[in-house]
């Protein structure tokens, strides 16, 4: 949609035959919102009796975050695997493996046939650092059941997969109250 267009409320034509399939949502850029967004759609799914489930890389096996705490009170299945912010990470090996195996998990639930919306939160990053192959996860997303609706999210998302996602948002920073403030991440709000 041009900017004009949104200004005036006009909308976009379709652009052919009005299709259902499951999609392959991309939430990146350095802004905050990616995981939120991710979150929100995974609950919007769950209120609908959609089978859904979030793999989480990189965050600390075992991490309590708001999210986590939250999905475990509604029975959302979410599974953190990592060790938590790599450039701390004393053993980068065993960080890399941990995301592998997290992948090898997320490969099982997308060809499994048994969920509707997983997401995989922080997966681009993975990606990025060339611990997984981009390719593998591209072979595996044209496996997946038609209806199945995948959800990734991160920064530096590598442009084959940006490629092949079918919808693919950019967070973009405009202000952030740490770098112009000082203010560290607020619980509730960040984590």
């Amino acid at each position: 949609m041009t900017e004009q267009a949104a200004e005036t409320g006009e909308h976009q034509p379709v652009k052919g035959p009005r299709i259902k399939k499951g999609l392959v949502v991309v939430n990146t850029g350095n802004g905050k919102g990616k995981t939120t967004a991710a979150l929100g759609v995974l609950f919007r799914a769950w209120g609908r009796n959609m089978r859904v489930e979030m793999f989480q890389f990189l965050k600390h096996t075992g991490s309590r975050f708001g999210e986590s705490r939250a999905a475990e009170k509604v029975g959302i299945p979410m599974t953190a695997m990592g060790d938590g912010f790599t450039w701390r990470t004393k053993n980068m090996e065993s960080t890399q493996e941990l995301g592998r195996a997290q992948w090898e998990n997320c490969k099982q639930a997308i060809l499994s046939g048994e969920h509707d919306v997983i997401v995989l939160d922080e997966f681009t990053y993975p990606l990025h650092y060339g611990w997984i192959p981009v390719e593998d996860v591209i072979e595996t997303l044209k496996r997946k059941p038609h209806m199945l609706h995948v959800i990734i999210t991160g920064r530096y998302a590598p442009d084959a997969l940006v490629e092949f996602a079918d919808l693919v948002t950019e967070m973009r920073e405009i202000k952030h109250p740490y770098r112009e403030q000082g203010i560290k991440a607020q619980p509730g709000l960040e984590f």
